[in-house]
C-alpha cells in the first residue's frame, strides 16, 4: 500500500504553503549561480539556480523564495 499523495496544485510548496511564481530566464550569472528572471507581469529578481542547473535564457522557472526549484519549460 503507498503512501498518501499530496493534493497541493502544481505551483504550491507543500513545505510552507506559499505559492511558486512562473518566470522566465533573461540573463545567466553562472559564475554565481543567478539568473535574472522576469514574471509575467515583468516583474525581475535575481534567482538562484543551483537546484535547477544548467538553464538557458528564455527557460520558464518556477521560484519559491527567490530559488529555481523546477523547470517549468526549456
Amino acid at each position: 500500500m503507498s503512501p498518501p499523495r499530496s493534493e497541493c496544485g502544481e505551483h504550491h510548496c507543500i513545505t510552507c504553503g506559499d505559492d511558486g511564481v512562473a518566470m522566465t530566464v533573461a540573463r545567466i550569472d553562472g559564475q554565481r549561480g543567478l539568473a535574472l528572471c522576469a514574471d509575467d507581469q515583468g516583474e525581475r529578481q535575481a534567482v538562484e539556480t543551483a537546484l535547477v542547473e544548467p538553464v538557458s535564457s528564455g527557460d520558464r522557472l518556477l521560484v519559491h523564495a527567490g530559488t529555481a526549484i523546477a523547470v517549468l519549460e526549456r
